[in-house]
């Protein structure tokens, strides 16, 4: 449901980006955020994103960290203050581009 998600985070490293298979994905991504006014914020460092995710549970399927999104599931996201810090960021962001 593209109404409860309040952030995209879009996570590669260097060696990821001659993928060009990540990269589709990635612009397919972009555009439906584009269209559903969902927040996309990139960044590298898919060590330390896992890291700070915790360790998978033994026998998980591996995770792919490429791709997170943030979900709120109340009607007014933008209460929690860390959440509008991140949106401030991303439409600063976007100005400058």
């Amino acid at each position: 449901d593209p109404d409860s998600v309040v952030l995209c985070l879009l996570a590669a490293d260097e060696e990821d980006e001659g993928d060009i298979a990540l990269q589709i994905h990635f612009t397919l991504i972009q555009a439906f955020c584009c269209d559903n006014d969902i927040h996309i914020l990139r960044v590298s460092g898919m060590q330390r994103l896992a890291a700070i995710l915790g360790e998978p549970e033994a026998g998980a399927e591996p995770r792919d960290l490429h791709c997170l999104l943030v979900t709120n599931p109340h009607t007014d996201a933008w209460k929690s203050q860390g959440l509008a810090e991140v949106a401030s960021y991303c439409a600063e962001s976007r100005d400058k581009n």
